[in-house]
């Protein structure tokens, strides 16, 4: 059985008055359909925010717009004061900011060990001409980087599968192991895609668990879900969103109460 392997030390959370995410004015238009249209919010310090609306608000394509996988058709977006909508998502993982999604796709006939050892980019032995002149550096970088899988396997409570296919996992172990292959890139801030669906609540309570465990690690987190009991349980502040705009930003209380959010989820009707 693999050896347990350590996970980083907690970060050092800077004081600072720099929003770690700025979202300002977004906006992406697909044909003459506003998905995202004027989204402007900021997030301060190390939160566990929620995203929440009804289907077809507009949060994934706003999570792919923070994350790389699409450009602002107008706005801004600032990772700790840093531009980053317009960069490639390698550029923005590089930037600190990790990004899971709501189905994940694990390599499934690679071990879950081998899975989060993938994780990290720019790793020597990506270089051809470092596996002839560089044997030495590459197998001490592995030898680091195996080590660091291992901790956050064991963090995240897969550490005994580790030499097992990814493909014996279920719905809510994928989930932990792409968060694992996330932390493996020493994120600042992660967007969660709905960590809860289809997971047991067995796992979800660890999950849950474990998201507050690495936020008191310095790690911040803005997290999709339609469980309102993990989001109002979890998350501070919650964003909602309706129709592409952002409709509320508040607490847990303000959101229940807020005649607004209820329309939204149930229609004009519940008035």
């Amino acid at each position: 059985m693999p050896g347990r392997g350590k996970v980083p030390p907690p970060r050092e959370v800077e004081l600072t008055d720099t929003p770690l995410l700025e979202i300002e004015g977004v906006s992406r238009h697909f044909g003459g359909v506003a998905a995202v249209d004027g989204v402007s919010f900021r997030l301060r310090g190390t939160p566990i925010a929620g995203l929440i609306g009804p289907n077809g608000a507009g949060k994934t394509t706003l999570f792919n717009l923070i994350a790389g996988s699409l450009r602002p058709s107008a706005g801004r977006i600032r990772l700790a004061g840093r531009r980053i909508d317009g960069l490639p998502p390698h550029r923005v993982y590089a930037a600190g900011l990790g990004r899971t999604f709501q189905i994940p796709r694990p390599f499934h006939a690679m071990s879950v060990l081998e899975n989060v050892m993938l994780a990290p980019t720019g790793q020597r032995g990506e270089r051809f001409w470092c596996n002839w002149l560089g044997r030495g550096a590459i197998a001490r970088e592995e030898r680091a980087i195996r080590e660091r899988a291992l901790g956050w396997l064991a963090f995240l409570g897969l550490d005994r599968l580790a030499d097992e296919p990814a493909a014996v996992l279920s719905g809510g172990q994928r989930t932990l192991l792409e968060l694992a292959r996330v932390l493996m890139g020493e994120p600042r801030l992660v967007l969660l895609d709905e960590p809860g669906a289809g997971v047991n609540p067995a796992l979800l309570a660890t999950i849950v668990e474990r998201l507050a465990e690495l936020n008191r690690r310095g790690i911040a987190f803005l997290v999709i879900e339609h469980n309102m009991d993990l989001v109002m349980s979890l998350c501070r502040p919650i964003l909602v969103m309706a129709e592409g705009r952002l409709l509320l930003e508040g607490d847990a209380a303000s959101v229940r109460g807020d005649r607004r959010v209820v329309e939204a989820y149930l229609g004009g009707a519940a008035a």
